[in-house]
């Protein structure tokens, strides 16, 4: 079910009390993404990959001028059909292929309502541009469904191309980094957005590192995506002890300096999640009203104005 804010959900409906509740808070939340995205959008006209792919592919163009490679993310608002947004990854896969840039397209299976046919169309490009697909992560509730859809997409495209999310927050997680390794798929650990209704209180950091346990020296790849240093530290430390392959990927539009300083002082290898799409400021917003502290960090990185690629 599309949410009207670039995320989707596949429960069931909430009953009529929930649902009156729910409108509440979104008429409340609307006012108020109506007054700050005019804000945003001014101030953080550097920190976005811009509306379209040929905005993002120029920003790429500016993260690789500083060595850093890039992964593509179209962050939709939300009333865009299945077959608009298959479209739109379509587009993105050629723009990637004819940029020559080292870089990948992450794209949301919700979005395309986990189809079949729309999910062979684009493994099918993907595969004649050799451009390597990723599936973002999204509520647990989707995870069966974006199963089915990357088997359906590895029946055209080597699993050298193509990847899911694993949230360090969901028990459920261990045994999908297993089903990812039996694949061949590349993952990318995340500490998650949405909690495990099964465990709410599960340690997002320590659900991370046995997630990160459990792909070590075992999965084709490993992203480690997260700005938080010491986990990033001990993450990454126990994958180099296992011989892995793994990076470490940061969003723009979140303060990198910090973690591109530290990657550079370890060796460790870094790429940029670059979002795109008229749907990335209201989602932003939303994270950073859940979230003052990296509401915090993100407002002081604007106001640095650094010409380094950390903080733009």
């Amino acid at each position: 079910m599309n949410r009207g804010d670039g995320s989707y959900s596949t429960s069931a409906p909430p009953d009529a009390a929930e649902t009156g509740m729910r409108r509440l808070k979104s008429g409340m939340v609307k006012r108020a993404s109506a007054l700050l995205t005019p804000i945003a959008q001014r101030v953080a006209r550097d920190h976005i990959g811009g509306d379209t792919v040929d905005d993002a592919i120029c920003v790429a163009r500016r993260l690789a001028a500083d060595d850093l490679p890039n992964t593509l993310g179209f962050w939709p608002l939300g009333d865009e059909s299945a077959r608009e947004m298959a479209d739109q990854y379509l587009a993105s896969i050629e723009a990637l292929a004819a940029s020559g840039l080292d870089g990948y397209l992450s794209i949301k299976p919700p979005a395309v309502l986990f189809d079949d046919g729309l999910a062979t169309e684009m493994a099918t490009c993907a595969k004649a541009r050799n451009v390597r697909l990723h599936c973002d992560s999204h509520g647990i509730e989707s995870v069966e469904l974006s199963h089915r859809m990357i088997d359906t997409m590895l029946v055209h495209l080597p699993p050298a191309n193509l990847g899911t999310t694993l949230p360090g927050r969901w028990r459920r997680s261990l045994e999908d980094a297993d089903w990812a390794i039996e694949r061949g798929l590349s993952v990318r650990v995340v500490k998650g957005q949405w909690p495990d209704p099964e465990d709410p209180d599960r340690d997002m950091r320590a659900g991370y590192l046995e997630v990160i346990d459990r792909l070590a020296g075992r999965a084709r790849h490993v992203a480690v995506a997260t700005h938080d240093l010491s986990l990033l530290a001990e993450a990454t430390s126990r994958l180099r002890a296992a011989g892995a392959s793994f990076e470490v990927e940061a969003i723009y539009g979140v303060p990198m300096a910090p973690v591109l300083v530290w990657a550079r002082e370890n060796g460790v290898a870094l790429r940029s999640y670059v979002p795109y799409g008229r749907g990335f400021i209201p989602n932003a917003i939303g994270q950073l009203r859940r979230n003052p502290r990296l509401a915090w960090r993100v407002l002081k990185g604007m106001a640095t104005r650094s010409t380094g690629p950390g903080s733009r």
